[in-house]
């Protein structure tokens, strides 16, 4: 990015922000994740979580797709979009520290690993929040990505027996978030005892073949550091200073805060559960602050606040500022792209498999 960009008055920059949307018009279509800083967030054309933004990437029919969010998230909207659509991420070091935490071939590895050990039927569910090249490891073996709000139902997709429709796993590889995959299998009904933790770091992953064979679900060790800032003693904490208040977390967070929480939800479901609750509502919500602090003021006839005092801020996402917006927009403008985010089609097809297998289960609750 030129540095005429950094010394640019801030007013002026969101003014040319939206000279330059006015000029683009449907070429360019720009999103906005519930994470994103306000000032970047108010120009989207559509806003939500990261799967969920992809999808409607692909029936825009924009020329341009401006992804204001992480690599993975325009990675799986390239992977969605035609061939004819420009993909652009406005700062290339917005990444994401779970996503890497999940190498490809660590991954390959890690089923290699497995179904030794076992001789069983392994599974491998993979998370959005990963690259594009987890996800192909992920297609490529019979596997499928979740969401935070269809895990559920991805994990019981990979249990069903293949002549019902599922994929006859006897056993799941869930990557790279061990906290949505561990509250996935308890809400389910298994014990923490199903669950074993599977160190890419470790020799044979840090476990023993009889620690795998007695495990239904290999989880990865992976997390999002956002969600680690929630705790039980939080929840404490806002329930003694008000007892009507309403716990709702991301299922990011580790288990004992989820099992302490009166709820837990994806992104979306959390706005839709403050949304729809009555007014004088209380809500403590165990998430990222800017979507938390756009919840506050989209709910004004209802108490919402951040579930820690100190802040919880997702730092790769912040990296997307309104002066890399304007940068890309002028240079649209003028006829170049710049940070253009192409998926290789071997890397994409094989992907994209392990998507539309998430999209064709169907969701039962």
């Amino acid at each position: 990015m030129d540095e005429k960009y950094t010394r640019m008055d801030s007013d002026e920059v969101l003014r040319l922000i939206t000279e330059r949307k006015g000029q683009l018009g449907g070429e360019v279509c720009i999103l906005g994740h519930h994470y994103q800083r306000d000032e970047v967030f108010q120009f989207a054309d559509f806003t939500g979580d990261s799967l969920v933004l992809s999808r409607q990437a692909a029936g825009t029919g924009a020329k341009y797709i401006v992804f204001c969010g992480v690599r993975f998230m325009a990675e799986s909207a390239d992977i969605l979009t035609s061939d004819d659509c420009a993909v652009i991420l406005p700062e290339m070091s917005a990444g994401c520290e779970m996503a890497d935490l999940a190498k490809a071939e660590d991954v390959s590895a890690a089923l290699e690993r497995v179904s030794s050990a076992t001789g069983a039927t392994v599974v491998p569910i993979t998370y959005v929040n990963s690259s594009a090249a987890v996800k192909a490891v992920t297609g490529r073996a019979g596997g499928a990505c979740c969401t935070s709000g269809n895990a559920r139902s991805v994990f019981e997709w990979a249990f069903q027996p293949k002549d019902s429709g599922g994929a006859g796993g006897a056993k799941i590889l869930a990557a790279p978030d061990q906290h949505l995959a561990r509250n996935t299998a308890l809400a389910m009904g298994y014990g923490l005892d199903d669950c074993v933790l599977y160190d890419p770091a470790a020799p044979n992953g840090g476990l023993t073949d009889g620690q795998i064979r007695g495990a239904a679900f290999i989880l990865w060790k992976g997390y999002c550091y956002v969600h680690q800032v929630f705790t039980v003693e939080q929840i404490e904490r806002v329930r003694k200073a008000r007892p009507d208040i309403k716990v709702i977390v991301h299922p990011e967070c580790p288990h004992e805060v989820v099992a302490a929480a009166d709820f837990a939800g994806s992104t979306e479901q959390i706005l839709r559960a403050v949304a729809d609750s009555p007014a004088g509502a209380g809500w403590a919500v165990g998430t990222e602050v800017n979507m938390v602090r756009r919840l506050a003021t989209d709910n004004p006839d209802k108490y919402v606040r951040l579930l820690s005092d100190e802040p919880a801020v997702c730092t790769s996402m912040s990296r997307t500022d309104p002066q890399h917006l304007l940068w890309v927009l002028d240079n649209l403008a003028e006829g170049r792209i710049v940070n253009r985010i192409i998926v290789p089609e071997d890397v994409a097809s094989d992907a994209r498999a392990a998507l539309e297998r998430m999209i064709s289960i169907k969701t039962g609750r």
